[in-house]
């Protein structure tokens, strides 16, 4: 790794050199927790295993009210806007969320029977909990400004020294542990305090001439009005867990649980691609021409379809390996989730025009109603049916998110006379149409094993016999792409 990073410094400019180092960190850290999931899966039980579930889930939430997000944000422009003075606003911001910590302490404490009965979480968890978002939000303001200023290093080594000795260290102590549960929380929550409480003492002591009041002026002016933004997805992201969690138990949050590190992998990996796409589409937009966009956004969406039905038409066995027989049920959540990250995929689309015009108003309208959505259907559905109706209240969401913002994207390229069919979007509504036929078609043979397997192989032979029109294919649309 370290002649790998060696060789970079030499040959490439600061900027890819920064891209390629956070790229290649957020890949291994990716796959540390994917590696460690059957780990944890067997060493606990589905009760203990939920719990670092709903934990996670938590203060995934509690933290946007303890943080106002400020680490994003505001946080670039700042870096711009006061480019003398980043020491200064980062202090400044770091007091801010210290006064916010302490108020939850104030709110938490007194009234811990309460709030334990809610959130299923023990009190000494939350206490640590308050800690460890302080620190992590240090940590992340201290990073903001290194990424800022292209110094990769310190942040890799940050990153990945903290992430393989946080999991070491979870996985000795848990495997020693009569609480197994409470203490892989408390692993990994140490560590992250350990590494933020370096940052937040050095910024803390840095102040010097009192706090700057415009600085935190500005920065809960542009943040403050992002805060319903940022909980709506939030909750789109958590609200599952917890609603699952408060309805059916720490063990069927758990069989989610495992499910949604699944699907996170997956997100990942959409995310990746649309990074490498996204600059040469704007390229075309900004040119007006969109018929190799039909063709390239076509092929995307059908890659990552066919990657999602392999993990479809494989699930049980994934979730065999990943968690062990204990999780088997999990394997029914798998397709609707799967099928939920192809409508992602289509939402990105418009979100990069959304983007490129610097149009947020309808990604926040539409984050926020699929948020609400999703809890409402959540409430009823989950009750009378189970963990496995998230999957398809999730699934649902992500519907009403693609089209909220596809009519957005409509509506914003009419304002500026622009064709409004940048994608082909008839194509991809019948890919998603066969897609997710094909996708519950495979799960309704996840009982008949031998005949899924059969079908796997035909459709494996069907490939191979056709590969050189396959090649073909491939090659039109990357030679478009280029």
């Amino acid at each position: 790794m370290s002649s790998f990073f060696n060789k970079l410094s030499k040959s490439a400019s600061p900027q890819v050199k920064a891209s390629t180092a956070y790229t290649i960190c957020s890949v291994l850290q990716r796959c540390l927790s994917f590696i460690t999931l059957p780990i944890f899966s067997r060493m606990l039980t589905t009760e203990e295993y939920g719990l670092s579930t709903v934990y996670s889930s938590t203060m995934a939430l509690l933290i946007i009210f303890t943080s106002l997000q400020l680490p994003y944000g505001s946080f670039a422009t700042a870096m711009t806007k006061f480019k003398n003075d980043r020491d200064n606003y980062i202090t400044s911001i770091n007091y801010v969320c210290t006064g916010l910590t302490i108020l939850f302490y104030i709110i938490y404490i007194p009234f811990h029977a309460f709030w334990n009965k809610y959130l299923d979480i023990p009190t000494l968890l939350i206490i640590v909990m308050g800690i460890e978002m302080l620190m992590t939000t240090s940590l992340n303001l201290w990073m903001g400004k290194q990424r800022f200023e292209y110094k990769y290093k310190g942040v890799v080594l940050v990153i990945l020294s903290s992430s393989i000795l946080g999991t070491i260290i979870a996985i000795i102590t848990t495997y020693f542990s009569n609480d197994k549960g409470i203490t892989k929380v408390l692993a990994y929550s140490i560590v992250a305090i350990s590494v933020g409480i370096v940052p937040y003492v050095k910024s803390m002591i840095h102040l010097r001439d009192g706090l700057k009041l415009r600085y935190i002026k500005y920065a809960l002016s542009f943040n403050l009005p992002l805060i319903p933004y940022y909980l709506s997805q939030m909750i789109f992201n958590q609200s599952d867990r917890l609603m699952i969690n408060s309805m059916c138990g720490r063990s069927d949050a758990a069989m989610y649980g495992v499910t949604y590190n699944l699907a996170i992998i997956l997100t990942f990996v959409i995310n990746a691609v649309n990074n490498s796409y996204v600059p040469w589409f704007y390229g075309k937009l900004k040119e007006n021409k969109f018929e190799a966009n039909k063709k390239v956004s076509f092929a995307i969406s059908a890659l990552m379809a066919v990657l999602l039905l392999g993990v479809i038409s494989l699930a049980p066995e994934i979730i065999y390996v990943l968690a062990g027989k204990k999780y088997e049920s999990a394997v029914w959540v798998v397709p609707p989730v799967a099928m939920s990250l192809i409508f992602l995929l289509y939402t990105q689309f418009s979100i990069n025009v959304e983007f490129f015009f610097e149009e947020k108003k309808a990604i926040v309208f539409g984050s926020i109603l699929s948020a609400v959505v999703n809890i409402v259907l959540n409430y009823f559905f989950i009750k009378e049916f189970g963990f496995v109706a998230a999957a398809y209240t999730t699934l649902l969401s992500y519907i009403l998110f693609a089209l909220c913002n596809y009519i957005s994207m409509v509506k914003i390229c009419r304002k500026r006379y622009i064709d409004a069919n940048i994608y082909n979007t008839k194509k991809l509504l019948i890919l998603a149409f066969v897609f997710c036929f094909i996708g519950f078609g495979f799960m309704a043979l996840y009982n008949m094993s031998v005949v899924r397997y059969c079908v796997i192989a035909a459709v494996l032979l069907i490939g191979l016999i056709n590969i050189k029109k396959i090649m073909v294919v491939v090659k039109e649309y990357v030679s478009v792409f280029r």
